[in-house]
């Protein structure tokens, strides 16, 4: 369903693949400047060290794929989960880093992350 929206909303996949947090906090992984964490449940996991230390925020939503409905009602639910992320990172995009210190940008990080869109997103 995530391809499917995807797709509709005119994002190119065909190079994109699911990659483990391992391949990310490897010594010789790539160098990452934010680590966001999304999934309800990973704000209770431990996170690996991440190299370089980057900034780091949970910014949790609903595991669309847990969500149980009708085909429509789980497409709305997508939709709406999908709105959320795009909003946050929208937010995120605007900051001006380059005028922050590291500590404000970790709290407008964190502060992102709390951000919901009221219940009934339409599309």
């Amino acid at each position: 369903m995530t391809l499917e929206l995807l797709n509709e909303l005119k994002y190119d996949t065909s190079q994109l693949r699911s990659k483990s947090w391992d391949e990310f906090a490897a010594p010789d992984g790539p160098r990452l400047d934010f680590v966001f964490t999304v999934c309800d449940q990973a704000a209770a996991e431990p996170c690996p060290f991440w190299p370089g230390q980057p900034i780091t925020a949970h910014w949790g939503v609903p595991d669309p794929a847990a969500f149980k409905g009708t085909d429509e009602e789980r497409r709305r639910f997508f939709f709406r989960i999908y709105c959320e992320l795009e909003n946050r990172i929208r937010i995120f995009t605007s900051l001006r880093i380059e005028a922050l210190d590291s500590f404000a940008i970790q709290q407008q990080v964190i502060e992102i992350g709390q951000i919901k869109l009221p219940q009934e997103h339409g599309r």
